[in-house]
């Protein structure tokens, strides 16, 4: 027996909810031309030697799939005024595009106009894992700017304040 069999779905999420996370849409282009995006919360820094990250899809999520075919997307942090972004690539099975104004970065993505921070990534490895899709991507180019982040915590959209101490070294 796989000692996760035990743990019910619903449990898993609700424990793991508890995790406050900031909120991003990933955004890519399909070979078609077809643009794609969806907002995570499922966004992790891997490594900084070589710098990597990865976020993970539903298996079968049009937008993961597109990731994989194209093999670039774009990671838009989002700021705190950017829930209604949120709220959009959120929902399933839309146009998210629809009368919104497409910018485009470096890599030839589209990019969230606004978002803290863009991170255009080149596909480094796909794995499935259970029910999901873990993309690794490795940056191709990078743009930031300041502003306060847009949060996820117990299901809801949250605040992040800072705290007013200072950066810690080790912080990059």
């Amino acid at each position: 027996m796989d000692a996760a069999t035990h743990v019910e779905p619903l449990a898993m999420r609700s424990a793991m909810g508890r995790f406050a996370t900031g909120v991003a849409v990933i955004t890519t282009q399909a070979p078609d031309g077809a643009a794609h995006g969806m907002t995570v919360n499922s966004l992790t820094s891997v490594s900084l030697e070589p710098p990597l990250l990865l976020v993970c899809f539903n298996r079968g999520a049009r937008t993961g799939e597109a990731i994989v075919e194209s093999g670039r997307f774009a990671v838009n942090i989002l700021c705190r005024r950017q829930q209604p972004i949120a709220m959009r690539f959120a929902r399933r099975g839309e146009d998210h595009f629809k009368g919104l104004d497409l910018a485009y970065g470096e890599q030839g993505v589209p990019v969230v106009p606004g978002a803290l921070a863009q991170l255009e990534c080149a596909v480094d490895r796909v794995v499935e894992a259970g029910d999901h899709t873990v993309v690794f991507g490795a940056p191709l180019s990078i743009r930031e700017r300041d502003g306060e982040a847009l949060g996820y915590f117990s299901g809801r959209f949250s605040d992040i304040e800072p705290h007013g101490h200072e950066r810690p070294g080790w912080s990059f």
